[in-house]
């Protein structure tokens, strides 16, 4: 709960520092805040866990683990922001603070133990990230993709709020404990009770950008500023399917003969979607932007496969792929901002004039890909076993599938690095960017070689 209050009360802190026009401490109170926070989440690790606030909010091992992948996630992306924001205005403490707003919604959609404060905490990330995805108010695509996205937005809290309602109207509670025990003492379930657990995915589906209800995703994500695209990404869909998981895994696992062959379909879609329509594109970003919805497809399978081990995976996937992804978008700004482009030719050469930014990226590539001695291989072996433990066998061969074709526009960008030359200038990489570069390729590495890290974490 100390968690909450540090990120709520750390906003209007940097809001006053950048009233007395102290920019150069906007950064390290940060970082320093948010260190503050993490620890003060994982020093509640072996604590017993009570529900908060009359039953509103529950802070146990699950909500401590992936808050704690949003905040270092959130601090590696606000150390790529040295120099960025400064770019787009001289007014740069509502940026820090925005982005800290959302992250405090972060928190309480991985803690809610009510659909009220579900519903609370979607909206303050949501909210915050309309406002970030238009930052750049003189560019077009920046304001068409804050529009969009909040217009998707508002769409699917119609959908959420009325699956709540039916919920509601069903159990006669918003309370977690007692939507599950009323569907386990229950001898029927009502058809309200279906609809309403069916129009809940469908506004869960839209905020994690699952397709059919992905259309919104790749414009917003090409459209806002990177980095505000790498915490979208990243931190935001962790975020999601943390609240999606604690949700169905805590009142719906008796009653996934309803909802699961749905999610089977909308996984299947997805997956090819995401995977078939990155290999046309010819912008890096945007095909980072189908990538992220296949990967939401693989995620979805923890879901669909509910057990013991779904929330591992789940855990396990989200920092595999946040850490790659992070290396990625850091390499795509420093790259659009020397060339001007984010296309793919724009990485060719790279390889002979940037050796270390080519390694990292590839380190990058390779775990997206799912490569092994990555972390993203060993996601996908979770996600794929959580399946297999199911017998889902026709869902296993169309997730390898995709994940041989996923191989191909992956390594696209490895073949621009190292086998295309170009007339290029070296890249400058700032001290920041070095850091986090290099701290993300070596957890990459190091989760991929002794996955137990993460994989012996107890939920």
């Amino acid at each position: 709960m100390n968690t909450i209050i540090v990120i709520s009360v750390l906003p209007i802190v940097l809001l006053y520092l950048g009233l007395y026009k102290m920019q150069k401490a906007l950064l390290p109170v940060t970082i320093v805040g948010l260190l503050v926070a993490l620890g003060l989440a994982v020093a509640q690790w072996n604590d017993v866990a009570t529900p908060l606030y009359s039953g509103m909010l529950l802070f146990n091992n699950f909500s401590i683990a992936f808050s704690a992948v949003a905040i270092v996630s959130t601090i590696l992306i606000l150390l790529l922001s040295k120099g960025y924001f400064e770019r787009i205005s001289s007014h740069i403490a509502e940026y820090y603070a925005i982005m800290l707003f959302s992250l405090a919604g972060v928190i309480v959609m991985v803690s809610f133990y009510n659909l009220a404060m579900l519903f609370i905490g979607i909206e303050i990330m949501s909210v915050s990230l309309y406002i970030l995805a238009g930052i750049k108010k003189n560019d077009f695509a920046s304001n068409e993709a804050a529009l969009k996205y909040f217009l998707m937005g508002a769409f699917s809290t119609g959908f959420l709020l009325f699956g709540f309602t039916l919920i509601y109207g069903s159990t006669g509670s918003f309370s977690l404990e007692h939507i599950q025990k009323w569907v386990l003492d229950s001898n029927t379930i009502t058809p309200m009770l279906c609809a309403g657990v069916m129009l809940v995915i469908v506004g869960l589906c839209f905020k994690v950008g699952v397709a059919p209800f992905h259309f919104w995703t790749p414009d917003v994500y090409e459209g806002s500023p990177s980095l505000i695209t790498a915490y979208m990404s990243t931190v935001a869909k962790t975020a999601s399917f943390a609240a999606f998981l604690r949700l169905f895994a805590t009142c719906f696992p008796v009653i996934s003969n309803i909802w699961a062959p749905a999610l089977i379909v909308i996984a299947i879609i997805t997956l090819f979607i995401g995977n078939i329509t990155a290999l046309y594109q010819q912008s890096f970003k945007r095909m980072l932007a189908y990538s992220s919805i296949s990967h939401a497809g693989y995620l979805l399978f923890a879901i669909l496969a509910l057990g013991a081990s779904s929330a591992n995976t789940i855990f396990m996937y989200a920092t595999a792929y946040s850490v790659a992804s992070i290396i990625a978008f850091g390499a795509l700004i420093l790259v659009q901002h020397e060339t001007g482009s984010d296309s793919f030719e724009s990485f060719n050469g790279l390889g002979k004039k940037n050796p270390f930014l080519a390694i990292v990226l590839t380190v990058s590539m390779l775990s997206l890909a799912g490569i092994p001695l990555t972390a993203g291989f060993i996601g996908k072996f979770f996600a794929f076993n959580m399946v297999m433990g199911k017998y889902h066998v026709a869902l296993l061969i169309v997730a390898v599938i995709n994940a041989i074709i996923s191989v191909f526009y992956y390594f696209r960008v490895i073949i621009a690095m190292y086998f295309r030359s170009a007339e290029r200038e070296q890249i400058v990489v700032p001290p920041y960017y070095a850091f986090v570069f290099g701290f993300s390729a070596l957890a990459t590495i190091v989760i991929g070689v002794y996955p137990a890290i993460i994989s012996s974490l107890k939920f």
